[in-house]
């Protein structure tokens, strides 16, 4: 993924021709749980307040537990490339959540696991996905339950479907992944550790809204790896405006714009949300002149603030 911390060039010759899922080379099988004929009660919705909805699915079981040896690395960093893999090999994405919209603490203890310590789940930062395929003779069926600890990631895999002795549905091939130190420890790192806040410099919002634009920016993928690299630190997202339009309207939209960049923080790099809090300055700490537009674009913006260590 452009803009992150690491590589992680998946081998996408694997699952879609040979049907293997390529694991990065700095991963290592803890448990492979295999039974000839079984079901499986595939997670297909999130914690609905009374259960996980799920879909019993039959055939050959295949549960296997990897751990992948990199620390810092970000849930979304473990899972995106296995995914992508998935979705090259034709399957279908059936759900596909983090933490607490997943459901948080029910949806993890309502899912079944692999024990530890082959494989850990911490509660507070996992993610799961739940795929299918149709296209063959008979459906596949593929989840993934990925989640961390302070020194690796780990995943579990799930695999359901025609009894295959031929192939093996995962290997280790692809180049490993890691999280480079000195790109952490640069440009908004370096901000937060020296001063103790920074500024996201490339955040985009329409004209007079609060709805941050859907794209991916660098300083929220840096400040995501900042925040996994450092869990025991809480941050305030302040939003700042111009000084065009009223004192309260504009206070109101820079906290609306705050908790925009907290939501996304949230839910599409798992940060918790207890870690975080949005808050709004309006045009009260202007940090240049907002007689030009230039300064004014300067002032329109999103800040980081550490505010404590847990």
């Amino acid at each position: 993924m452009i803009g992150r911390a690491f590589v992680f060039l998946c081998l996408l010759t694997g699952f879609a021709k040979a049907e293997t899922l390529a694991f990065p080379s700095n991963a290592s099988l803890q448990m492979d749980v295999r039974n000839p004929l079984d079901s499986y009660a595939l997670p297909t919705g999130i914690w609905n307040g009374t259960e996980v909805p799920t879909k019993t699915v039959e055939g050959q079981l295949i549960q296997q537990a990897w751990k992948i040896d990199a620390a810092t690395l970000t849930t979304l960093q473990l899972l995106q490339p296995l995914r992508a893999q998935l979705r090259d090999a034709g399957f279908q994405i059936l759900l596909d959540c983090q933490t607490e919209a997943c459901g948080g603490f029910d949806f993890r203890f309502g899912t079944a696991t692999l024990p530890p310590p082959e494989m850990q789940i911490n509660i507070g930062d996992f993610r799961f996905l739940a795929a299918e395929r149709t296209t063959g003779p008979e459906p596949e069926y593929v989840s993934l339950f990925v989640s961390r600890t302070s020194q690796a990631g780990f995943v579990q895999f799930t695999h359901v479907g025609a009894t295959t002795d031929a192939e093996p549905l995962t290997s280790i091939s692809a180049p490993p992944i890691r999280t480079s130190q000195t790109g952490i420890q640069t440009g908004l790192a370096a901000s937060l550790d020296e001063n103790g806040y920074a500024v996201l410099d490339d955040l985009a919002f329409g004209t007079g809204s609060a709805q941050l634009a859907p794209t991916r920016f660098n300083s929220l993928e840096r400040l995501a790896d900042y925040l996994s690299a450092n869990p025991a630190l809480t941050v305030a997202l302040v939003g700042h405006t111009d000084s065009s339009g009223a004192l309260a309207g504009n206070i109101a939209l820079s906290k609306q714009r705050a908790g925009s960049v907290l939501e996304r923080l949230v839910n599409d790099y798992g940060i918790r949300r207890n870690r975080l809090e949005a808050e709004g300055m309006g045009y009260l700490a202007p940090i240049a002149t907002n007689r030009t537009e230039q300064g004014r674009e300067a002032n329109r913006r999103v800040e980081v603030i550490i505010t404590s260590i847990q």
